[in-house]
C-alpha cells in the first residue's frame, strides 16, 4: 500500500495519524452518548408482582374491582436525580391519551409503592375521571393498555396538588434525567 493511500484514509491528529475508520467509529460513540443524555438520559425499571410487563392487570387494580395502585418496584434512579413523577395512563381511550394517576415530588430514594399506597411527601394531580389520585383502568370496551411510567428530576417541582397532566407536563419539560416504564393490559368485563 501507498503512503499516499493511507494518508487518504486516514486523519492527522496533533501530528499522530488515525485512521478513519476510528475516528468514526469514536465519533458515533459520542454522538450516541449525547442523544440519549438529550433524549431522557439513562433508564429505569419500574415494575409490579402483580402482573408483568404487557400482562394482563388483576382486576383489583381497576374500576371494576377494587379500584385501588398496584404495588410498584423503581431501579436505576440516578444519583443526581432530586424527585421522581410517576404517571399512568392509556393511549387506546376512545378521547386519546387518558390520564390515571399522576403522582410528583416522590423522594428519589423510594424504590417501592405499596399497594393502595402513595409515597410519604409525594404530591397526587388529578386524573381524568376527574379525581384526585389512582383511577384505575375501565376501558368501554375491548382490550387497552396502560402505562406505569416512572421519570427522574433534576429538581422537585412547584406544583398544588391537584394540577392535571398539562400543568405536570409542563413543569416537568427540560428537567427529565432518565426514565423508564411498565405496561399492563386491562380488558373491561361486561
Amino acid at each position: 500500500m501507498s503512503l499516499s493511500y493511507a494518508r487518504c484514509n486516514a486523519i492527522s491528529t496533533g501530528g499522530r495519524i488515525v485512521p478513519k475508520a476510528i475516528m468514526a467509529g469514536a465519533f458515533a460513540v459520542v454522538l450516541g452518548a449525547i442523544a440519549s443524555f438529550a433524549g431522557g438520559g439513562a433508564k429505569m425499571k419500574i415494575t409490579s408482582s402483580a402482573f408483568q410487563e404487557g400482562g394482563d392487570i388483576p382486576s383489583k387494580f381497576s374500576r371494576d374491582g377494587g379500584n385501588i395502585n398496584p404495588p410498584l418496584r423503581i431501579e436505576g434512579t440516578p444519583a443526581n436525580g432530586r424527585s421522581l413523577v410517576l404517571i399512568v395512563d392509556d393511549p387506546d381511550a376512545p378521547v386519546g391519551l387518558f390520564t390515571h394517576w399522576l403522582v410528583w415530588n416522590i423522594d428519589p430514594k423510594t424504590t417501592e409503592i405499596a399497594e393502595r399506597g402513595v409515597p410519604k411527601g409525594a404530591v397526587q394531580g388529578t386524573n381524568d375521571y376527574p379525581n384526585l389520585g389512582y383511577g384505575g383502568p375501565q376501558p368501554p370496551s375491548g382490550t387497552h393498555r396502560y402505562y406505569f411510567k416512572i421519570f427522574a428530576l433534576d429538581q422537585t417541582l412547584d406544583l398544588r396538588s391537584g394540577a392535571k397532566r398539562q400543568e405536570l407536563d409542563k413543569a416537568m419539560s427540560g428537567h427529565v434525567i432518565a426514565e423508564g416504564q411498565l405496561m399492563g393490559r386491562y380488558t373491561h368485563s361486561k
